[in-house]
């Protein structure tokens, strides 16, 4: 009797940061269709072990990660290789093209991480986007004035997140910020680090979602930011979709999105871009070869029930793509700010916040009895709130009002100093 050939289920890599919330959405996706998902987080391998992992790789080391994934591969045959996060764009890319499989080229990858190469793309393509200079962090204050204006904004090349972006109206806070962001950038890396120095640019701020497929922009959502992003610093607070901006603004700002998405070189999956909107039209801030991040895709539903993890999925597998109309009820997240820097005690009033009507879950993903570390330096919420309603204002106020419902008990950290005089941070435990 011929045995039948067992067939194994397509399989997908997924590159994770230590950091992410993205994991179990991904996995439950991989679930529903059938999909063997292969994870592979930024840390050491036996940790990546002790984590149930199949492989931990050190993303900062691309030439041993691709070979790794390259080995791993040749054993397990893969459908394709997806960066949840920022880290591991570039490294999927790298290993996607060894393997030969379908990705955005290594160019695209590389100008979507880093700001300084995508402003170069943008402007050879006369796409509307802030002027910007690039400097070093070894570099005199004296030596930037020369070629900026103010008001403008200083910001990292590769950090996300709004990490290390301040304004500066003048001189006395150009030094003001360069000093956290030298403080910020040798923190992680003690040699002289790249910066931008770029205009400021006024307006609404708006983050669109879509899926490129051989260069073509599907919108899957344009997310309104109702608090002013004016500065020092840029933190994120609401997003509520579907926006309230006229027709003619958001096609307008769909088709600045697809120009750019063109002028960096992506071509396929998902992207998410940030953008602005005044009197002069759209002008692009960042577009980035990922999905939104966080657990903010938890307010996306497309056809019955699909999640935005599962069109990713169905994508990479090349499965069919189920009805890609959006669910056109109003929804929303809140990433709950970090009110002051300390150690996180407690938590009180979630239950009252979950009983605000419209709001679907309050999810509180920082630690008790660690710090919180608040922008431009930290790069982390307190947590996320969720609403569904039938407008976007009402979502809205929903969000703000089971805001409203909470308070933490933060202690401030104690500033110890070393026997050298610096500071030395304890828990105050």
């Amino acid at each position: 009797m011929m045995q039948m050939q067992h067939l194994q289920p397509p399989a997908v890599m997924v590159l994770l940061s230590p950091r992410t919330y993205r994991l179990p959405a991904f996995t439950a996706a991989a679930e529903r269709l059938g999909v063997e998902l292969v994870q592979v987080i930024d840390t050491p391998e036996p940790l990546a072990k002790q984590w149930q992992m199949e492989l931990g790789l050190d993303f900062s080391r691309p030439d041993e990660a691709v070979a790794a994934i390259v080995a791993f591969g040749q054993k397990r045959p893969l459908r394709a290789i997806l960066a949840v996060d920022d880290s591991g764009a570039l490294l999927a890319a790298q290993a996607s093209t060894a393997l030969g499989l379908p990705h955005n080229d290594v160019g695209a990858a590389e100008a979507a991480r880093n700001k300084y190469v995508m402003r170069q793309k943008l402007a050879a393509a006369s796409v509307p986007a802030p002027r910007a200079q690039r400097f070093f962090t070894d570099q005199a204050t004296a030596d930037l004035l020369p070629h900026i204006s103010f008001p403008c904004v200083v910001k990292p090349t590769e950090l996300s997140g709004s990490r290390g972006v301040i304004r500066a109206n003048d001189v006395a806070e150009l030094e003001a910020a360069l000093v956290r962001l030298r403080r910020l950038l040798h923190g992680l890396a003690p040699a002289p680090q790249p910066f931008l120095v770029e205009e400021y640019v006024p307006g609404v701020e708006v983050a669109l979602e879509g899926m490129l497929d051989n260069g073509r922009l599907s919108l899957l959502a344009l997310f309104d930011k109702p608090d002013p992003l004016e500065g020092p610093f840029f933190e994120e607070t609401i997003y509520v979709t579907p926006s309230r901006l006229p027709a003619a603004d958001q096609a307008a700002i769909v088709d600045c999105t697809a120009q750019a998405a063109q002028a960096v070189g992506l071509r396929n999956g998902p992207i998410h871009a940030e953008l602005r909107l005044n009197e002069r039209g759209p002008w692009l801030i960042e577009v980035a070869g990922r999905s939104i991040g966080g657990l903010c895709s938890q307010t996306l539903r497309f056809g019955e029930d699909v999640s935005l993890e599962e069109l990713i999925l169905r994508q990479a597998c090349g499965l069919p793509h189920p009805n890609l109309v959006f669910d056109q009820t109003a929804s929303g997240v809140m990433m709950i700010p970090i009110p002051e820097a300390g150690l996180l005690r407690a938590v009180y009033g979630c239950d009252g916040a979950r009983a605000v009507p419209l709001i679907g879950e309050v999810t509180i993903t920082a630690k008790l009895n660690y710090p919180l570390v608040p922008l431009p330096e930290g790069d982390s919420y307190l947590g996320f709130i969720f609403a569904r309603g039938e407008t976007p204002t009402a979502v809205e106020t929903a969000l703000r009002q089971a805001h409203a419902q909470l308070r933490f008990e933060v202690d401030p950290l104690l500033v110890l100093t070393n026997k050298d005089g610096g500071p030395r941070t304890e828990d105050g435990n």
